[in-house]
């Protein structure tokens, strides 16, 4: 979906076209905007446009790639660009979209299996360390679909992923940390 802004404005929807095209460093098979990675692209001063991302957690690796991949697709469009990162409201595995997901889980990544709201109804982190610890949700294996799998280690191949194990196909697997 094109944000409203750049319905009437060529420019804009000439760099969210070419943006359409970035794949995450770290999983080739889905794209910046199905990650919710990108948030917007604004029209800057003297044809130059501004692009908004928000990393999947502060700490993450590809962010330097991924700025370097947009300042490149940009600037092939002739256009200067600034990319922006903004951390407030942290992205949340809710801005993934379906297609993303379906991509995850066809590479072999479970993709997360709840939802955890609006940035507004999030727990607070004191709140979530007062309250008592449940017993965790089930896993599908994206290789085999059984949910008789196991976390093996809280982080998989990246900080935001947990590596897992079925039980029944007996493969390893990354799950995507639902935050």
């Amino acid at each position: 979906m094109t944000p409203v802004s750049a319905a009437h404005n060529p420019v804009l929807q000439d760099v969210w076209n070419a943006l359409d095209g970035l794949t995450d460093p770290e999983i080739p098979v889905v794209t910046l905007r199905e990650m919710g990675i990108i948030r917007d692209v604004e029209h800057a001063a003297n044809n130059a446009v501004v692009v908004v991302i928000t990393p999947t957690y502060s700490g993450c690796p590809a962010m330097e790639q991924i700025h370097d991949d947009i300042c490149s697709t940009v600037k092939a469009l002739g256009l200067d660009v600034k990319v922006r990162t903004q951390l407030a409201p942290a992205w949340t595995t809710d801005w993934m979209t379906e297609v993303a997901k379906d991509k995850l889980k066809a590479y072999g990544i479970a993709p997360p299996n709840r939802k955890c709201g609006a940035a507004s109804e999030q727990t607070s982190v004191i709140h979530f360390m007062r309250k008592p610890l449940q017993a965790a949700e089930a896993v599908e294996c994206p290789r085999c679909g059984s949910t008789h799998t196991f976390e093996s280690s809280h982080f998989g191949s990246t900080a935001c992923k947990s590596l897992y194990k079925c039980l029944d196909c007996q493969e390893p697997f990354d799950y995507f940390k639902p935050y």
